[in-house]
């Protein structure tokens, strides 16, 4: 029997690439987005206590209502925003599933996704699965910033969807308030839907707002904001997310939903839910992040790398143009196997796999690692 791939150009991700090579030469992993120190013993503790206290059985299809309601009141707290907790929030098994189910839900055969490259690696497999088809707009370095007229040349009859990341993964850059509001003008009196990737919400830096799509009326009518818990609390292996979305997309959404997952692991809903009663949990990031990345980039401020300190996630792009000339991933694999560094090159998010000699590093890491990353990259 022969079978043909539904996926038949993708392969192996680079994110299990560098970190296997990573593991394989003992190389410090600034590769792959997770931290290496651990979550709050309390947030643990809660967790513990769910699971002995006989939250193990099937959580709500939408997800722990506790949970939902800690939502709903953080998006009005922060963003002024109102989701009902009963049908406009649902959670997730992680955000990487909510942003699979949302494409799955709304994209059919022939249907356009505009994306924006570097763009993070599941959106255009997801598109394609479902039949859609990717229209790309590439960010230029160093700015990453985006060419609003452009995108607003690629919108047609066929335009399905926009997906948007802010912050941004990989490049570390953030959506501004002006970036929304032309957003929400270009998608304005159309059946556009903005998919509204926001995982580092909480990691925006320099006093700078999340611009999140939700703090723009006409913008939240037709969008799904998509959050994680993974990145905010320091817990990449739990896979628990969420997303907020008016009541009449998210009975789409959910339709979707209970037939791909039903519902995710109850006693860690029940855990965060009572975890987030102190706001402080999320609220204190952005300066714990930032004192991290501050840490990283002063460290590294003699080397031969350039940069713009990056103003949301915990990444940090680094040019590398005046070391060398070579192919970003031949580069990346060099420096893990030679000189035990690992980073994850931007091309392999690019059209075309554009190559700017940039590399990603993650600085969600203990000070000692970043210590002794910075001093292998001052070496070279």
């Amino acid at each position: 029997m022969q079978h043909i791939s539904k996926l038949p150009n993708v392969g192996t991700t680079i994110f299990s690439i560098m970190s296997g090579l990573a593991k394989k030469y003992n190389a410090i992993n600034l590769s792959q987005g997770f931290p290496d120190f651990g979550s709050d013993q309390k947030l643990i503790d809660l967790v513990s206590s769910a699971m002995n206290s006989g939250y193990n059985q099937y959580a709500p299809m939408a997800g722990n209502l506790e949970l939902r309601t800690a939502i709903a009141k953080k998006m009005n707290a922060l963003y002024n925003a109102v989701y009902n907790p009963e049908h406009e929030i649902t959670i997730t098994a992680g955000a990487t599933q909510a942003i699979s189910t949302i494409i799955s839900t709304f994209i059919k055969e022939n249907d356009e996704v505009i994306i924006f490259k570097p763009a993070y690696d599941s959106y255009e497999p997801s598109i394609r699965l479902n039949g859609g088809k990717v229209i790309p707009v590439q960010l230029q370095a160093p700015n990453f910033s985006v060419d609003w007229h452009a995108v607003k040349q690629k919108i047609n009859s066929q335009t399905k969807m926009i997906i948007i990341n802010t912050p941004h993964n990989p490049s570390g850059t953030i959506f501004s308030k002006e970036d929304m509001l032309q957003l929400q003008e270009i998608t304005r009196n159309t059946d556009i839907i903005v998919l509204s990737d926001e995982v580092y919400e909480h990691m925006v830096y320099d006093g700078e707002k999340h611009q999140s799509a939700c703090l723009f009326l006409d913008l939240k009518l037709r969008s799904f904001v998509v959050a994680s818990f993974c990145k905010t609390f320091h817990n990449t292996g739990w896979r628990i997310g969420y997303c907020c979305a008016p009541k009449a997309l998210m009975d789409l959404f959910r339709q979707v939903h209970q037939f791909s997952v039903f519902c995710v692991h109850h006693p860690t809903q029940k855990g965060i839910a009572d975890y987030m009663q102190e706001p402080k949990h999320y609220l204190e990031l952005p300066a714990f992040y930032q004192r991290k990345r501050d840490l990283f980039l002063n460290l590294i401020k003699d080397s031969r790398f350039t940069f713009k300190p990056s103003k949301g996630t915990y990444f940090q792009v680094l040019d590398y143009s005046k070391i060398t000339e070579e192919y970003d991933v031949d580069f990346a694999k060099r420096l893990t196997k030679k000189l035990g560094i690992a980073s994850i090159p931007l091309s392999v998010f690019n059209e075309n796999n554009l190559d700017n000699h940039v590399l990603r590093f993650c600085f969600a890491k203990t000070d000692d690692t970043l210590k002794r990353a910075a001093d292998i990259l001052n070496r070279i």
